[in-house]
């Protein structure tokens, strides 16, 4: 049975690689971007293209926003919730030094969205410099005005020696920057509908930034997955704890609490030792 509806994906190497792949185009652009907006946080865009209107009626979504999505029924990877889609799959990306979750992708018949949640300054977004260092970096690459704003097709080559398509699209909102890395049929056929659930699937996402001190670009950290019902059940088990802990006395205990409790302490033993 899947996770949430989601269904369990199986290892796939050709899947690892173009992930490998990307990952190498991606990666040291965000970093150096990151490192540039801590020392000058009123930096332009990188250019006049048309930036994407979210949060009016067009996700992804802030939490504390209030015309976001109801997510209750959302599965939480604690930076973002997923929305459910029948027949798809999800991976969880790992990091290989410490095995902390790094990403996550959602896989639907020959297409795969990957995505990443990123921390942003309060006053200026990431996308913008991000995708005028990934032209910089890959002169195959190219913008394009998309169903999010000027997006970017971008080609990566596998350990395989291949060319995979790719189709890089970044989401500035408040205090984040939600990635997605669409690949597959849903980076190269606008109309099909993989496609289309992919983006409405992006568009629906709810990003939780959270409050601790993060430094711009660093990934917001990614909690193992929680359905519904499991969240319900947390909920439960915390308010339980806290009215247990309302119940329990500030001060001394009167005297008959206290020869309660050493009653309850003198009891003999409730589990037998094995020697």
């Amino acid at each position: 049975m899947g996770l949430f509806g989601f269904g369990k994906k199986k290892k796939d190497k050709h899947e690892d690689q173009v992930e490998d792949a990307i990952a190498s185009e991606t990666e040291d652009e965000a970093a150096a971007v990151g490192e540039e907006l801590d020392a000058d946080a009123d930096t332009e865009g990188a250019d006049g293209t048309a930036a994407y209107e979210r949060g009016v009626e067009l996700g992804p979504w802030d939490i504390d926003e209030d015309d976001a999505p109801d997510y209750d029924e959302y599965l939480s990877l604690g930076a973002f919730y997923l929305p459910f889609v029948q027949g798809i799959q999800l991976r969880i990306k790992a990091s290989r030094a410490d095995n902390s979750l790094l990403g996550a992708t959602v896989t639907i018949g020959h297409s795969s969205l990957e995505l990443e949640a990123f921390a942003a300054p309060k006053t200026m977004g990431l996308w913008d410099d991000i995708r005028a260092r990934m032209l910089q970096k890959n002169a195959a690459a190219k913008e394009v005005e998309g169903v999010f704003g000027t997006e970017l097709e971008m080609p990566v080559k596998t350990a395989d020696g291949k060319t995979h398509p790719t189709r890089i699209v970044g989401v500035d909102g408040p205090r984040w920057m939600l990635r997605g890395i669409f690949s597959g049929t849903a980076a190269q056929d606008s109309d099909a509908e993989e496609t289309k659930v992919l983006n409405d699937f992006f568009s629906k996402v709810v990003v939780d930034r959270g409050s601790e001190p993060l430094a711009p670009n660093d990934l917001i950290p990614l909690s193992q997955p929680l359905t519904p019902g499991e969240r319900r059940e947390l909920a439960e088990k915390q308010a339980g704890d806290a009215n247990d802990a309302l119940r329990r006395p500030d001060g001394p205990l009167s005297s008959d609490q206290q020869v309660e409790q050493e009653a309850t302490l003198s009891r003999g033993p409730m589990f037998s030792e094995l020697r």
